[in-house]
């Protein structure tokens, strides 16, 4: 079994940290996203664990050896941790065949074994070209199996598809997810891209300013953030002033029920950040009334804007008690125009965060 620990790690150059007691686990076979701003130590977390950046304390163990610690640290050729960079570093003069077997014995370089995994990552036909012929994606699925040939114990993946356009990164973080399951490898993603980690992730481990910020479910950390810096770093959030009283909180969208975040306490009257998503607004017809629709509860507002994506839309809305715009996300077949008045409603309870 490869489960990996990263344990209190503090890291840094020239004795300075950059990581400060870094700690979490990820269970074999799965993919952790390491996910955090630029500057963040995400860098400098993956080359502790790579090994190329010894740790000023704590420790790296993988199937329970101890690759980094007190009085520890294998060498990165010892570690059996294959490695995925940003550019996918292809050898330009070795055709693709030759690229994923690099690292094996020579006898097993052009072996069935190494076409094997060209075809697990969809690249079977394409063992003769040369990296120069080759697409930005499929670059990136022949650095995936150059990586997975000498069946390492880990896989690192830094920021693999930040060199990649919009479309063709969603295509090909989804295959990369598909490999890694099949092969039952252990994996780290490192990312600042929110999607991407969500998207890709058994587990996101968020990090800021060289600390942990918090560990869990891509579930868990969307709906369920520890703070309000993270609730507005992932997904974005809209964060509103109010008033606790018995569950709900009462602000600018009315008496809007609510849950506080774990760690947080609020008594009657307290003042508290009310968080929600954009996609937990709802928008009605202010004058559905008038047509013998009811339009429900809500607060009128004013659109200022629509931005149009097909499968949704984002609707900036000015609210009398605000003083900032708010944004709601809605379904693309609901049509609203700038600078007509609407209904804003919530449609699930909000996490409160007390003050």
């Amino acid at each position: 079994m490869s489960e990996l620990q990263v344990r209190k790690i503090v890291a840094g150059y020239d004795a300075a940290p950059v990581l400060r007691g870094v700690t979490f686990t990820v269970p074999h076979g799965s993919l952790t996203a390491v996910l955090g701003p630029s500057g963040s130590g995400k860098s400098t977390l993956l080359r502790v664990i790579a090994g190329l950046n010894r740790p000023i304390e704590g420790a790296v163990v993988i199937g329970g050896t101890v690759l980094s610690g007190p009085r520890v640290h294998v060498a990165p050729e010892r570690r059996n941790i294959g490695l995925v960079p940003q550019d996918a570093a292809l050898f330009p003069h070795l055709d693709v065949l030759a690229n994923v077997g690099f690292g094996l014995p020579r006898a097993q370089r052009r072996a069935q074994g190494a076409l094997d995994l060209l075809d697990m990552v969809g690249m079977a036909g394409y063992a003769t070209r040369m990296p120069g012929e080759l697409s930005g994606g499929q670059r990136h699925r022949v650095a995936l199996a150059r990586a997975l040939a000498t069946q390492p114990d880990v896989v690192l993946l830094d920021e693999p598809f930040s060199a990649l356009d919009a479309a063709l990164r969603a295509e090909v973080r989804g295959q990369v997810r598909q490999v890694l399951r099949r092969a039952q490898t252990t994996a780290v993603l490192v990312t600042h891209d929110q999607d991407e980690a969500l998207s890709m992730a058994d587990q996101v481990a968020v990090v800021d300013e060289g600390r942990l910020v918090q560990v869990g479910t891509p579930a868990e950390i969307y709906a369920k953030p520890m703070s309000r810096w993270l609730a507005q770093f992932v997904g974005g959030a809209l964060v509103l002033p109010g008033t606790w009283k018995d569950g709900t909180v009462v602000g600018p969208l009315g008496a809007v029920p609510a849950n506080l975040a774990d760690g947080h306490l609020a008594h009657a009257g307290d003042t508290v950040d009310l968080v929600l998503r954009p996609e937990q607004l709802s928008l009605s017809d202010v004058d559905a009334s008038a047509a013998g629709v009811s339009a429900g509860p809500g607060v009128r507002a004013m659109v200022r804007d629509v931005a149009y994506f097909g499968h949704d839309a984002v609707v900036t809305l000015d609210l009398p008690a605000c003083e900032d715009p708010v944004q709601a996300r809605v379904l693309g077949d609901q049509e609203w125009r700038p600078d007509t008045e609407v209904l804003v409603g919530v449609r699930s309870p909000g996490l409160a965060f007390s003050r």
